[in-house]
């Protein structure tokens, strides 16, 4: 069997995390490294996540730092090099916000999708038309070849859900995404159809958060947590905003947003029963 060439986002984050060991090496906190260097602690913070990638010049005197070895630093260096090969989203240039770039890198190395969405379907089950009233709603991009490329990456996206292993994808659904006719009741109805037979996939959990649950964990809005197989590799947790998405990766922001998927699970309706109103509105979506 071929092996797999790794991705510029492993590579990322594999160095990143040797840098996080290094770091620890020398017993020194983030504000320790960072203000040494004049940096933001979130730089640093974001460079050993890999959120961000390093230059060259920056990584060269972390090196120095850490009192790095001329075999070692050789090694870190040609890592980066690897780790700055363009991966297949990249061709779509400006049409993608850099987050979301980190995003989808993250996504085809990650084991573990869970998501909690509010106001629309998951781009990773979205169909294509669902997903191109989507774009349109947001009025960000006027061009209609840049809409198309946000689709054509949205629907390359889902390529994660079939790789070898695939990860495990768990969805939790606001009931308000499946009334709401996004682009109408035929694109919505189809929509539906699709959930459903994503839901048959046994990778794939899927619950709906009922409105009679009420008040709940997630007011704040819709929130990506991501688990990597690896056990230095921590999770990280993306949520995406108006003007663009946003990273978390403190200890304390992780055990926030997995408390809080493990909260909308308990108060949402079984598998079972949520395929079954899926299925339900979908037959009524006229």
């Amino acid at each position: 069997m071929m092996a797999t060439k790794p991705s510029p986002t492993l590579l990322r984050r594999q160095l990143g995390a040797e840098l996080r060991r290094l770091r620890e090496r020398t017993h020194r906190t983030v504000a320790d490294v960072a203000g040494g260097l004049g940096w933001s602690q979130s730089k640093l913070s974001r460079i050993e996540t890999a959120t961000i990638g390093v230059r060259g010049a920056d990584l060269e005197r972390l090196l120095d730092v850490y009192a790095v070895g001329d075999k070692e630093r050789a090694r870190l260096l040609a890592l980066r090099g690897q780790a700055r090969q363009k991966a297949w989203w990249e061709a779509y240039g400006d049409a993608l916000p850099d987050a979301y770039e980190t995003l989808i890198g993250f996504e085809a190395e990650a084991s573990v999708i869970s998501t909690y969405e509010a106001q629309v379907v998951p781009g990773l089950l979205q169909t294509d038309e669902y997903a191109n009233a989507v774009t349109l709603a947001d009025g960000v991009y006027d061009d209609p070849d840049v809409l198309g490329q946000r689709v054509a990456v949205r629907m390359a996206r889902q390529a994660v859900l079939i790789r070898e292993p695939p990860p495990h994808l768990c969805v939790v659904l606001d009931e308000a995404v499946l009334r709401r006719p996004m682009g109408g009741h035929d694109v919505q109805r189809r929509q539906l159809l699709r959930l459903v037979e994503a839901a048959e996939r046994p990778t794939v959990t899927l619950q709906v958060l009922p409105f009679a649950a009420g008040a709940h964990r997630a007011l704040a809005g819709s929130f990506i947590i991501l688990e990597f197989a690896a056990d230095s590799d921590h999770p990280l947790v993306y949520c995406e905003g108006m003007t663009g998405g946003v990273f978390r990766s403190r200890p304390e922001e992780l055990r926030s947003y997995l408390t809080s998927f493990d909260a909308l699970r308990d108060a949402a309706l079984s598998p079972e029963r949520s395929t079954e109103l899926i299925a339900a509105l979908a037959n009524t979506a006229k």
